[in-house]
């Protein structure tokens, strides 16, 4: 796999879940602190839930399922999902790019 191919995966991945790519890059505890918080932050806000009710046409229930606190926590650690993701797309790819330099 070459340079950019490695890259990509490892966007690829952290758009999937963040804090793959830092694991990836051998930054196991920032890895798997991104992966908790996205998880915690997602199970207590209701987030799946609200999505599928939203996607489904329940607007009404998604609003009084929404667990607002935790959700209005969620931008310290993720715009959801944006700052969370851009700053976990950010560190895997400058630490990518530090590994595995382009010479063009």
């Amino acid at each position: 796999m070459d340079d950019k191919e490695k890259k990509l995966e490892q966007l690829f991945w952290n758009i999937a879940l963040p804090g793959v790519a830092q694991l990836l890059n051998g930054k196991y505890i920032k890895g798997v602190l991104f992966i908790v918080l996205e998880f915690l932050i997602n199970v207590q806000a209701n987030f799946n839930t609200v999505i599928l009710l939203s996607f489904q046409g329940e607007i009404n229930q998604a609003i009084e399922q929404t667990n607002y606190q935790w959700l209005m926590f969620s931008p310290a650690v993720k715009i959801t999902p944006c700052n969370l993701l851009l700053f976990t797309l950010f560190g895997a790819y400058s630490r990518t790019c530090h590994t595995f330099p382009i010479v063009e």
